[in-house]
């Protein structure tokens, strides 16, 4: 052992380096929030539950190309589908399990519709776990009531990049 390695630690220099850290926590001021009745600032990256957007028209913007379940590093998406009358793709299974989801964004940023986001929605719970699967129509009826907010996510995203 050198003699400044061996000075250090008779002397507890780290001990009282951590030490005044906690000190400066200890002492500074808190931040708490009074829950629910106040809500804690959001990070404008935020990813929380899922929701499917629809066109201006009223149709599903998602096509089935499967790239958000191929993507999804939890397998916590399965998709089904089927070709319509006019030879294009629609879904007609889309669950997200979110008991499995890590909310990685993966598939936000796989879709090449801009079909599934993840919200700022954070309030959810479910009691069993089959509350947590999300099914084709609850996301598409997430999106539908949280439809202005993303649409004010994605102009202040577009303002970032």
């Amino acid at each position: 052992m050198s003699a400044p390695n061996f000075l250090k630690s008779l002397f507890l220099k780290e001990l009282f380096a951590g030490l005044g850290v906690t000190g400066r926590y200890f002492f500074g001021k808190k931040f708490t929030v009074m829950y629910p009745d106040e809500r804690a600032p959001l990070s404008p990256r935020f990813r929380g539950r899922h929701a499917q957007r629809r066109y201006p028209n009223g149709e599903e913007r998602c096509i089935a190309c499967k790239l958000c379940e191929v993507v999804c590093p939890a397998l916590a998406i399965t998709i089904e589908s089927e070709q319509r009358d006019d030879g294009s793709r629609r879904t007609t299974r889309y669950d997200i399990d979110l008991s499995k989801c890590i909310f990685c964004g993966f598939c936000e940023e796989a879709c090449p519709v801009d079909a599934i986001v993840e919200t700022r929605e954070y309030e959810y719970h479910g009691e069993v776990r089959s509350d947590l699967l999300m099914t084709k129509e609850q996301l598409l009826a997430a999106g539908d009531r949280l439809e202005k907010q993303i649409e004010a996510d994605r102009e202040a995203q577009a303002r970032y990049r």
